[in-house]
């Protein structure tokens, strides 16, 4: 059975959205020192951010948790392939994250670094480590926590 079909891994999808939601709300919160909103915005700004980009975090996570579904052909969730599911998601949510945070850095400068960000540099770009660092470390934590929840 494909997982599309499966209600397990429907309800799956939705326990490992909410922990990534969980996640990066934390992860939000804890990087907001590393841009220039920390020390410009008044409290409600900072609070409309935070929610802005966690919301944009969940979408992003639940895209790239479908794409890597779909890419790897996934059956019902009980047999997925886990390496190959949290790795292409892992790919997905970090290549989409360098694009958006380059984007927004410097084509629309929706947004900037603070003097604390530390950058990883792809040519004469320089791309935040800790968006990037959130694509490696949560989807996967998020991802082990929740297939414990299966057993």
């Amino acid at each position: 059975m494909s997982w599309y079909r499966d209600r397990r891994s429907w309800r799956f999808v939705g326990r490992y959205l909410a922990c990534l939601a969980g996640l990066n709300l934390a992860w939000e919160v804890s990087q907001l020192p590393l841009y220039t909103i920390w020390s410009q915005a008044p409290l409600s700004e900072l609070t409309f951010a935070v929610a802005h980009c966690t919301l944009g975090d969940v979408l992003i996570g639940a895209a790239a948790l479908l794409i890597a579904l779909l890419a790897v052909r996934a059956p019902a969730v009980e047999q997925w392939n886990w390496i190959a599911v949290g790795l292409l998601a892992v790919f997905v949510g970090v290549a989409y994250t360098a694009f958006s945070e380059w984007t927004n850095t410097t084509i629309r400068t929706s947004w900037q670094y603070s003097s604390l960000m530390p950058l990883v540099r792809v040519g004469s770009v320089g791309i935040g480590l800790s968006p990037l660092a959130q694509w490696l470390i949560l989807p996967p934590l998020a991802l082990y926590f929740c297939r414990r929840s299966l057993a």
